[in-house]
C-alpha cells in the first residue's frame, strides 16, 4: 500500500474529530474501496479528480491504480481536512502522484475537459448534512463533475448503501436503521428521486451515457483488530448515537447494552461476531 496508517492522524480534538472518524472508517472501508477502484479499471497514466477527498486516503488508492505516470488531484472544501490529507500524502511513496486543492464541488475550479475521470465517495449527497434543511438538486452537481472530464471519460460516485452490524438482533437493528440519523442526509418527506440509490436517473438527466450500477460488500468478523474495532465503535455512534428520541426506551437501553464499550454484553466481544456493509458504485461516460 502507498500509505502508512496512524502516521499523520493521532489525536482527537474539537477541530479534527471528523478527520479522525474518517481515519477510523478507513479500517473498515479500505478493502471495499480498493475493490471498487479495481472494477473501474482506470487507465495507467491517466489524470483523475477525487471530488470531496476528505483526508485523502482514497486519493492515494486512486493514485496507486494509475501509477507510475498517472496523477490524482484531491478536491475538498475543508482546509482543515486538506491539511490532514497533505500530511498523510507526505508519508506515502505516492506523494509525487497526488496534489490537493481547496474548492467547492458546486463550482469546480478546473477548466472544462481537464481530467480523464472523476471519482467521489460519500460526498455527492442530495442535500446538506444538517437535518431539516432543503435538499439540493443533485443533477447540477453531476453535470459539474462531468464538465471537468474529457469526452469519453468517466464519472464515478460511490455511496455507503447498507449495513448489518448487530448479528442476532435484526429487529433492534431495523428499528435503529429507521431513524433520521441513520438515513442522513436524506431527510423525512424528501422526494424519492433525490435518494442516492436513484443515481442512475441523475446520470441520465445529466447527459451521461452507459450508466451502470454495482454494489460491493465488505465483511467483518472476529477476531477484530484494534483498528476495525475502533472503526465499528465510531460507526455505531455515527449511525445511531442520536437515536434516543426516535426509539423506545427499551430499544435505547438495548442499543447501549450492545454497542457501548465496557458493557459486559458489548457485541464486539462476541467470539462469533460477524457483520457486513455495502457500497454502491454508479458510473457513466461523458458524451463524445
Amino acid at each position: 500500500m502507498g500509505k502508512k496508517k496512524n502516521s499523520a492522524i493521532r489525536q482527537v480534538s474539537d477541530t479534527d474529530t471528523y478527520a479522525y472518524m474518517l481515519h477510523l472508517s478507513d479500517f473498515l472501508r479500505e478493502p471495499i474501496i480498493h475493490s471498487a477502484i479495481e472494477a473501474l479499471q482506470l487507465p495507467q497514466g491517466s489524470l483523475g479528480l477525487d471530488a470531496g477527498c476528505g483526508i485523502g486516503s482514497h486519493t492515494l488508492l486512486l493514485a496507486e491504480a494509475v501509477e507510475p505516470a498517472g496523477h490524482v488531484t484531491g478536491l475538498d472544501s475543508s482546509p482543515e481536512l486538506l491539511i490532514q490529507a497533505r500530511q498523510i500524502a507526505e508519508t506515502s511513496v505516492l506523494s509525487e502522484q497526488v496534489s490537493f486543492r481547496e474548492g467547492d464541488l458546486k463550482k469546480i475550479l478546473f477548466d472544462d475537459n481537464t481530467f480523464d475521470w472523476v471519482w467521489s465517495v460519500d460526498s455527492l449527497w442530495p442535500g446538506p448534512k444538517e437535518m431539516g434543511c432543503p435538499a439540493e438538486d443533485p443533477i447540477p452537481l453531476v453535470k459539474e463533475l462531468a464538465r471537468v472530464v474529457k469526452p469519453g471519460g468517466r464519472v464515478a460516485i460511490l455511496f455507503w448503501s447498507s449495513q448489518k452490524l448487530l448479528p442476532g438482533y435484526p429487529l433492534l437493528e431495523a428499528r435503529l436503521n429507521a431513524t433520521s440519523q441513520a438515513n442522513a442526509p436524506f431527510v423525512p418527506g424528501e422526494r424519492p428521486e433525490l435518494h442516492f440509490l436513484r443515481a442512475l436517473g441523475w446520470f441520465r438527466d445529466a447527459g451521461l451515457e452507459e450508466a451502470t450500477a454495482r454494489t460491493f460488500a465488505g465483511d467483518i468478523h472476529s477476531p477484530l483488530s484494534d483498528g476495525v474495532r475502533n472503526g465499528l465503535v465510531s460507526l455505531f455512534k455515527m449511525l445511531w448515537g442520536d437515536a434516543r428520541s426516535e426509539v423506545s426506551p427499551e430499544d435505547w437501553m438495548e442499543y447501549q447494552r450492545l454497542c457501548q464499550p465496557g458493557s459486559p454484553d458489548f457485541i464486539l466481544d462476541f467470539q462469533e461476531y460477524y457483520a457486513f456493509f455495502t457500497y454502491s458504485l454508479f458510473q457513466g461516460r461523458v458524451a463524445k
